[in-house]
């Protein structure tokens, strides 16, 4: 029972970033909205982490398998995606390592800023 209502606050967050996406006419997804929503409640204690975190690790457990619908479209796609794969590629790889540079930049600056590690 306890999962279940973690889930459904989980995904009352969702619904609220999912209206807002309909309702604000700015270009951000429904998800950022719904990850804004969680992480101001979290941060200002509306919802208890103990509320939310045994179904977060849940999900964030089994993630890899949510990748996999997803990676049965591009190959279902292949045939439109064979003109650009290389783009495609390219773009993926330049912008992978542009994420992973800019988190480990901004994970330093926390590091240092907190004074080192412990």
């Amino acid at each position: 029972m306890k999962y279940l209502l973690q889930f459904c606050i989980i995904l009352a967050v969702s619904l609220v970033g999912e209206l807002l996406n309909r309702f604000v006419p700015l270009p951000i997804p429904a998800s950022v909205y719904g990850m804004v929503i969680l992480f101001l409640a979290l941060a200002t204690g509306a919802i208890k982490l103990s509320h939310v975190r045994a179904t977060g690790r849940f999900l964030i457990d089994i993630l890899p398998l949510l990748f996999v619908a997803p990676a049965v479209g591009l190959v279902d796609s292949w045939a439109t995606m064979q003109e650009f794969w290389l783009a495609v590629v390219v773009i993926s790889l330049i912008s992978t390592i542009f994420v992973i540079a800019v988190s480990g930049r901004i994970t330093q600056f926390i590091i240092n800023r907190k004074g080192g590690r412990k």
